[in-house]
Parts: C-alpha cells; structure tokens; sequence
C-alpha cells in the first residue's frame, strides 16, 4: 500500500489551500441535515508505533474521525520524526508507518476530507524546529512531560528528546493550525507552542495564529493488568493491551485476564474499583453510553461474565477495522496480531452489545 504523503512543502501548501478555497471557512453540508462547518484549521500528529491500541483508538482517533466533519481544514500527520528520539530499526520503522497509515484509513481518517501525510517528506518541519528552538529557552524544555519522564526512565536523553517539544510546536504552527486536538498529558506542549508563537509574532510581525486546544472527552482507557496505569503498547505484558489488530479470541483471553477484584457485582469507582471500573468505561466508550448505563446494563451479572460482555463489545467495535487493516496491507498480518498458544479452544460468549 503506497502510503499519501506530498513530497514538497509547495505541494502539501497547494492541496490545502485546494481544500480551503473549495470548502470555504465555514461551508452549510448538503441535504436535510445542513451541516455547518467551523472555520479554522485542525492538525494533530501520531507517532508510528505499529498497529494502535484501543486506548489510542477511544482516547484520540474516533475523535479524529469526526473532527473531519466539524471543520473545513483538516490535516494529520504520521510523525516519523518524533519516533526516531527513541532507538528504531529501519525497516521495522518503514513497516510501522504503512501499519498506521492503513489503520488510520481504517478507522474512518478520509482522504477526500482530510490530508493525511508523512511528516519526514516535508523538510520544512525540521526547519522550522530549528527557528523555534532559537527562541526556547532551555529551563522551559527541562519542566516538559516529555522530558521528564523519558529522561528518568534512561537517566538520560539525547537533544532529539530534549527538543521534542519544539517540534511538536513547529509541526503544529507549519500550517497555521488554529485547533490541536489533545489529552491532558499533552496541555502543557501545547501551551510552549502557543508560547513561541507569541514569541516569533512579537518579533517578526503577526504570521502565527496562538493554537486552541480541543480536549478530548473520552475517558484514559487503563491497562488491563495494572488498572492505575494507562493502556500502553510498550507495556512488557502481553496480556495488558487490546490491539486493533487483535483476533476476537485473543481479545476475549484478554478480558478474561484482565485484573478486578473479589467483589462479583459490576459498579463503577474508580477510587476504590479500578479494575471494574475500567471495564465499566471501556464499555460505556465502545457502545457509546455514559458509565451509568453501562453499569445498568450489568445487572445480575458478575464480574466475570461481565468481561465476556466487554469483550464482545469490543470486538463487534473494532471488527471492521481489523479487517480493513488487513484488507488494505494486502491480507499481510499485521504488527499486534498474533498467534497465542494460550488461547482458549471454546466458543467465545454468545452475549453482544447493544447498539
């Protein structure tokens, strides 16, 4: 599959401005709905790690989706740039990218409403980077998420991680990008690109629009062993992640796993229950239901029943994007899905979930 990118600033320039001129600022969509449209430009970037997990899915790329119908100008960037701070393989790397260009296509990102791209072919992010980080003061970066607990984890870090953040801001005020979609681990990058912004406008005259950030709604999805941390591709336990790539089985062996407690009954606190309760916004998320009727839904059950419901609401929500993943990789199998011995021989649970 040949992964969309423009090879040129110029190109990339001229398609949107294309975008631009044909949608207008803010366009009515046709037919009875009469959809309007905001003004504005949206950019967000994903790092190529593979194939994403639910948590990415639920927490940032089912709001990708719908940003394309919410705003005229639309841009998503698969950042290259950003994973290579850390140690990559080249061709696990060029694997990667194609893995997350087709899962992106997957999960409803449309070319003919957004522009989705590689970011190494646009040379001028680097560029960019480097004018923006003349004017970032070190002690600024040294307070960042980024560099603080990636640093702490190697009890060292290379520039690349160090200036992470000022590419992240060149990325975003490239293309003039007025809205930024974002987790709250992500506010305080944000606010260094509204920063140098301000910084590079007060110097230079006004050329840069200060960002807005659009808060994701979507709860952290958890991992399924260690409910107090985040769902992770990196975790060391295989058993902790649900992949879009997953078969139903191994994501059926994974809810069975996943960590709870001794009390049978579904409720959701996440203070005291994490473990439940994780599966209770897990649940909620999948279907589209506050947590309320997700625990609702679990009268009369126990909790492990309960994760066989989970487990096929999951994996009646992620069923087309597996296969679309496949489809468009050529029927390769893809990074995340594989064969565990450990896997249960019997049917999966006949329970569904509701629409």
């Amino acid at each position: 599959m040949a992964l969309p990118v423009r090879t040129s600033m110029k190109r990339l320039l001229g398609s949107i401005q294309t975008c631009t001129a044909a949608k207008g600022l803010c366009s009515a969509g046709n037919g009875t709905e009469n959809k309007v449209k905001c003004g504005g430009r949206v950019f967000s970037g994903i790092q190529p790690t593979g194939v994403p997990h639910l948590g990415n899915y639920l927490g940032a790329l089912e709001s990708w989706v719908g940003l394309q119908e919410g705003y005229s100008s639309v841009l998503y960037s698969i950042v290259d740039l950003h994973a290579i701070t850390m140690p990559q393989e080249p061709g696990q790397l060029r694997d990667n990218i194609l893995n997350m260009a087709a899962t992106l296509l997957a999960c409803g990102i449309n070319p003919a409403h957004s522009i989705l791209f590689q970011q190494s072919q646009v040379s001028e992010h680097a560029e960019l980077s480097w004018i923006l980080g003349c004017l970032t003061s070190m002690p600024r970066l040294r307070h960042l998420p980024q560099w603080k607990m990636k640093s702490k984890d190697k009890k060292e870090g290379s520039v690349g991680l160090f200036t992470y953040p000022v590419l992240q801001a060149a990325d975003i005020l490239l293309y003039r990008s007025t809205h930024v979609p974002v987790g709250e681990d992500q506010v305080q990058h944000l606010e260094l690109a509204q920063d140098v912004a301000r910084i590079f406008n007060k110097q230079h005259g006004e050329l840069f629009p200060i960002p807005q950030a659009l808060l994701s709604a979507s709860p952290r999805v958890k991992s399924l062993r260690d409910p107090t941390s985040k769902m992770s591709k990196s975790d060391p336990q295989s058993l902790a992640t649900v992949g879009l790539s997953d078969s139903p089985d191994d994501i059926v062996l994974k809810f069975r796993k996943a960590v709870t407690d001794f009390t049978s009954e579904v409720t959701f606190d996440p203070e005291r229950r994490p473990g439940v309760s994780n599966l209770v916004a897990i649940h909620a998320a999948v279907c589209g239901w506050t947590v309320e009727e997700a625990v609702r839904s679990a009268q009369g059950l126990e909790t492990a029943q309960y994760k066989l419901l989970v487990a096929d609401a999951v994996i009646h929500k992620v069923a087309p994007i597996r296969v679309e993943i496949a489809r468009l990789r050529g029927g390769q199998r893809v990074s995340g899905e594989r064969s565990d011995p450990r896997r249960p021989a019997g049917p999966r649970s006949r329970s569904t979930a509701a629409g």
